[in-house]
């Protein structure tokens, strides 16, 4: 593995000293970017998911013009189970949509087990390319959505308000939830670990909906398939972990437990709270309202301090909003959140 000239996200991830707090942005490779909204008028959203030039062109964007610490390779987490053999639409001002979503035995039945260098190996050329453009630049990060995440998708067919259909199902029948968790576990953690082999420095697991679940739901159809997957990496390089279970405010011994390296906290609550509650085992990152990013520049500049007062002095930050960056928010506010940490952070360590 090429050396990193900036390993600042690894260091901190792994509690080691480093002379400030790194940062990256959740959707950074995003419709925020006048380039990359170039890029997208070329092609749709997947056919850049699917094409490695393309995802490797806006994975870059960031990098150059924002300044962050870190790349995140350019995907979407519905890949895994388009590529288990379900069917994906991206409807405009919808979004992702299985229009034959999973609801019985049979349907869990159909999902094949991937092979991610067949299925997906669109993805890992990107990574392979980011790499070699990188040449050592940053770390590049590569992600998955957790088990209870895609299986959400996968059974209400689209977003959801109140998620009636994937709760009916783990109320209803939760063996038939564990069955096609297990899969999807399976499939996830192949995909994460063909990641790593193709170069990725870094992963994170997006649990966008674990907090729609009560805390024992929480622990039983989430939290313990997770464990799993990071159980089973191959993470021959020490290639950290970050875990991002949105809108959990619960169980956060048990996540510090989950083998993660970091875990990743939403802007509802306080990082310093959250610290002092998982003590010294792991990094947090976050957490920054990602609308705090349409103030001005002396208001971003407070709010952005503010976080870092939270988390208090030492190692094991990783600066990031509590969630993706909003596609209406200004370049220069981003970048003005960027240059703003990198210059004042190191009086935190």
């Amino acid at each position: 593995m090429k050396e990193l000239k900036n390993d600042l996200l690894l260091r901190a991830c792994r509690r080691e000293p480093t002379e400030r707090t790194p940062i990256w942005i959740m959707r950074q490779a995003g419709r925020y970017l006048p380039q990359y909204r170039k890029v997208r008028e070329k092609a749709d959203f997947l056919t850049m998911c699917k094409t490695p030039e393309l995802a490797a062109e806006v994975t870059l964007q960031p990098v150059e013009i924002i300044g962050v610490d870190a790349a995140i390779i350019f995907s979407d987490i519905l890949v895994i189970p388009e590529a288990m053999g379900m069917e994906l639409e991206m409807r405009e001002s919808v979004g992702p949509v299985f229009p034959k979503p999973v609801r019985d035995e049979n349907d869990v039945k159909k999902l094949k087990q991937i092979n991610p260098f067949e299925e997906l190996n669109f993805v890992l050329e990107a990574v392979k390319l980011v790499k070699r453009e990188l040449d050592g630049k940053v770390p590049l990060i590569g992600f998955s959505g957790s088990p209870w995440t895609l299986m959400t998708y996968m059974v209400e067919g689209k977003g959801s308000k109140n998620f009636s259909k994937v709760k009916s199902l783990i109320f209803n029948r939760p063996d038939l939830a564990h069955a096609l968790l297990e899969k999807i576990t399976l499939a996830v953690t192949d995909y994460l670990n063909a990641k790593l082999f193709s170069g990725v420095d870094a992963v994170q697991i997006f649990d966008t909906w674990g907090g729609i679940l009560a805390p024992e739901d929480f622990r039983e159809f989430s939290l313990k398939y997770v464990k799993k997957i990071v159980e089973n990496l191959n993470r021959n390089n020490r290639q950290p972990v970050i875990f991002f279970p949105k809108g959990v405010h619960s169980n956060l011994k048990e996540i510090a437990e989950t083998g993660a390296d970091a875990i990743s906290v939403d802007w509802t609550v306080n990082i310093g709270d959250v610290r002092r509650q998982v003590g010294e085992s792991l990094a947090i990152q976050g957490n920054l309202d990602p609308t705090a990013l349409y103030g001005r520049k002396d208001v971003i500049e407070k709010k952005a301090r503010k976080v870092m007062e939270d988390y208090g002095r030492g190692t094991g930050h990783i600066f990031n909003l509590g969630h993706g960056i909003l596609p209406d928010v200004p370049v220069e506010n981003a970048k003005a959140l960027v240059d703003f940490v990198k210059e004042f952070s190191g009086e935190f360590h």
